[in-house]
């Protein structure tokens, strides 16, 4: 985070959120894995599972991006910023490609903190969906930068205005409005305040999905690849078990869709999608919207 800071300067401290945002939208992991977990001769570990994936399939949005997933979260932003891109080729249409792949380009700049092509998809972003959280932010951030930093806040907190509470990106969002706000000497408690009055009272369905805990990390850097495999596998069975028996439970359904996408399963995510909506047609709007952001159709 310090090296990000000393990147882009004191008037551009908002970009710190930008991991959060990231998780945000398009999800968390199922399972981590360590870089220096040695390989057994003759697996594949799981990041060049993913590159033969994308390799073999490539015209397949997702698979490019679950390997710009996992390319940033390891920080090797210029191939992530290249996966990416594939994907956005392969699917032009989505608004979650194009911010994350300005996302990539921003942070894979060493010099430019937003450089041009990096703009260009947070716009491209905003055409096809202005509410998309992780392009506005960035926008806003482009303010900033040029000095227009009332402009800047005035955008995050319009985005603050539209986050529901436990939102994976609240905190760190008001985070940077107030630090912004002390940098330049401008007042935003008002602002703060004002906005909360406004902000939606539901919960995002994907807020309170739980990633896995610090000891399943913990155990699973420690495994072969081999062996994650085999838990994820035995944490989605286990969960898909106990919806046959829990119907009702939309949180789970979610899970169990962003579950199976983390592990390749797109038509059991599919199929997870029908069966959470014929199960739950109250709250059908949620499940769907829930799986637009997972990808999932």
């Amino acid at each position: 985070m310090k090296s990000l800071l000393q990147k882009i300067g004191a008037g551009g401290i908002a970009a710190v959120v930008a991991v959060a945002l990231a998780v945000g939208v398009i999800g968390h992991r199922l399972i981590d894995t360590a870089e220096d977990t040695p390989a057994v001769p003759g697996e594949q570990d799981p990041l060049s599972e993913l590159e033969r994936q994308a390799s073999a399939q490539p015209e397949n949005a997702g698979a490019w991006q679950k390997l710009g997933f996992a390319y940033f979260e390891l920080g090797r932003f210029e191939e992530a910023a290249t996966a990416y891109r594939r994907a956005t080729e392969a699917d032009p249409d989505s608004a979650v490609l194009w911010s994350s792949l300005g996302e990539a380009l921003a942070m894979a700049s060493e010099r430019d903190p937003m450089p041009g092509p990096a703009r260009e998809a947070f716009r491209k972003a905003i055409q096809l969906d202005p509410k998309d959280p992780r392009a506005r932010y960035f926008l806003a951030v482009e303010k900033d930068l040029a000095g227009d930093h009332k402009g800047a806040i005035a955008d995050w907190v319009a985005l603050l205005g539209e986050t529901p509470p436990g939102a994976p990106w609240e905190a760190d969002l008001k985070r940077t409005i107030e630090q912004v706000g002390k940098i330049n000497s401008i007042d935003v408690s008002r602002q703060l305040a004002a906005t909360e009055t406004l902000r939606p009272k539901s919960v995002p369905a994907m807020a309170g999905i739980p990633g896995p805990t610090q000891d399943q990390l913990a155990a699973a850097s420690k495994m072969r690849p081999s062996e994650q495999q085999d838990m994820a596998e035995g944490m989605v069975e286990r969960l898909a078990a106990r919806l046959e028996r829990e119907p009702g439970n939309v949180e789970g359904w979610i899970m169990l869709m962003r579950s199976y996408q983390t592990l390749g399963r797109e038509g059991d995510a599919g199929k997870a999608l029908q069966s959470a909506v014929a199960a739950n047609p109250q709250r059908r709007a949620e499940i769907e919207a829930a799986a637009e952001t997972l990808g999932v159709s």
